[in-house]
């Protein structure tokens, strides 16, 4: 729906755009710990799609779906960063697992199997499965995973934004190369992970349509999600 001077009614944006939020909120909460309530993610969401009617230009050629789907997660990451949801020893078992995964990528030229990476955390492979599960939900991005590794102070987005001229680091890291990075991740991890990562974000599958896909329990979908995000924050690590 537009105005008379030919521009998007905002106001329709949003009517239109409200299960946008729901969906995105339902995806996150797949991801997240049982004390992140659904209702909060939307609100947050709902304040996301707020701010991306007020900045859209629709001169500009991006479609407001994928422009305001953006701004409804980084609205929702936001927030759950500040509520500080995520324990820092859980975080810090996330990165364990990581380091594992990049250590035995460089020693074995491939990706480890779910044995090799307990075997490197000397821990059983039953506790190692349980441990993929309770750091579901700690692997959201976090610029400070990105520091660089001589311990100065510049993460990733602020070394690829300074000489960018622009405020939005999503954007800047696209037009760096991080898609393609990304893309080239996804494609070297075993193919039931890539399996799995495209029934969940591209087909947009819920973890019970995934297990009966797999022949697998939510739980061990729960698992398996959880240790692909981890086997690609550790190759992304490696590219940035």
């Amino acid at each position: 729906m537009y105005t008379a001077q030919g521009t998007l009614e905002k106001s329709h944006l949003l009517t239109q755009h409200l299960p946008l939020v729901r969906r995105i909120a339902l995806q996150m909460l797949a991801r997240l710990p049982a004390s992140v309530e659904l209702d909060d993610l939307i609100q947050v969401g709902m304040l996301g799609l707020l701010d991306a009617s007020s900045r859209y230009e629709d001169n500009r050629g991006a479609q407001f779906e994928t422009f305001a789907s953006q701004r409804i997660r980084g609205a929702m990451l936001d927030e759950l960063r500040a509520s500080d949801w995520g324990s820092r020893a859980l975080r810090q078992s996330a990165r364990q697992v990581e380091q594992a995964i990049r250590a035995l990528g460089h020693r074995l030229g491939r990706a480890p199997s779910e044995g090799e990476i307990a075997k490197e955390l000397q821990m059983s492979l039953t506790a190692y499965q349980s441990l993929l599960q309770e750091i579901q939900g700690a692997q959201l991005l976090y610029v400070e995973d990105f520091a660089r590794e001589d311990g100065g102070e510049n993460p990733v987005l602020e070394l690829r934004a300074q000489d960018a001229g622009r405020d939005d680091p999503l954007q800047i890291l696209m037009e760096s190369g991080f898609r393609a990075e990304l893309v080239e991740a996804i494609g070297n991890l075993p193919e039931r992970d890539q399996l799995l990562l495209n029934l969940y974000y591209e087909e947009e599958l819920n973890l019970r349509e995934i297990g009966a896909i797999l022949e697998v329990s939510q739980s061990r979908v729960c698992q398996l999600h959880s240790q692909a995000i981890s086997r690609l924050r550790a190759a992304l690590k490696e590219l940035l």
